[in-house]
């Protein structure tokens, strides 16, 4: 792949199987027990792949994807729980910034969410990667509900009224997740541009084990339409 790869990344097969196929001049690879498909979705060098869920899953496909297949961009789509209260199902959410609601070193004096001995916790993403997808949604009708705001990840999946209030009380949250962050954190360390984007497949509010299975594919597809669209419209360089 050239030094122009935009890698895209999702946890479920839902979130990515409309994209694979989409492409083209499919080729296949292993690393670390993840496949990774490179080719060409809209003329541009994509290479897509399933981390699985979670934040150390996330993490290793981020960097995999930045040291062997030299990605520039790095794109994260699929589904998520609302947090904010002015969100939907089925609404979109692009990340102002990711950062870890299940990192807690509040006994030793830090805030919740900081990670110790860091100057950064809360991952900005890239702004003109933020603009593209604001103007990816515009274009799709279906998918004019939108937020910029923060991704919240944690390694558990959260259904439970409670915790969505304290997650918009403590951290401003727009909707939390399981993977947003550490792909975040991978690609600040590296330097490397980044933006989230997550449907509401659900309201993290207890009624998710109905909503969730039930949601998914509608949620993945609208992702799907949104990064589709970013990626065609996506200068590269």
């Amino acid at each position: 792949m050239d030094m122009s790869t935009i890698g895209i990344l999702g946890a479920m097969d839902e979130e990515i199987e409309l994209l694979l196929r989409d492409m083209s001049d499919k080729q296949e690879h292993v690393h670390a027990g993840i496949r990774f498909t490179g080719g060409l979705l809209h003329g541009r060098e994509v290479m897509v792949c399933k981390s699985g869920v979670g934040k150390v899953n996330a993490a290793a496909t981020t960097q995999i994807l930045i040291d062997h297949f030299g990605a520039q961009k790095v794109l994260f789509t699929g589904v998520a729980g609302a947090v904010d209260p002015k969100l939907n199902i089925g609404d979109i959410v692009i990340s102002s910034s990711c950062q870890q609601h299940d990192m807690d070193v509040t006994p030793l004096g830090y805030s919740r969410g900081v990670i110790p001995y860091q100057e950064v916790s809360d991952f900005p993403a890239d702004s003109s990667l933020i603009e593209l997808a604001k103007e990816a949604c515009a274009r799709n009708i279906q998918s004019k509900n939108y937020l910029v705001g923060r991704v919240l990840s944690g390694d558990q999946f959260v259904a439970s009224r409670d915790t969505v209030r304290n997650l918009y009380d403590t951290f401003q949250g727009a909707c939390v997740e399981m993977e947003g962050s550490a792909v975040a954190q991978v690609c600040h360390m590296n330097d490397v541009p980044y933006v989230v984007l997550r449907s509401m497949s659900d309201k993290a509010d207890g009624s998710a084990h109905v909503n969730f299975a039930e949601f998914t594919a509608e949620a993945s597809r609208r992702s799907y339409e949104i990064l589709s669209d970013m990626v065609r419209h996506l200068e590269l360089g």
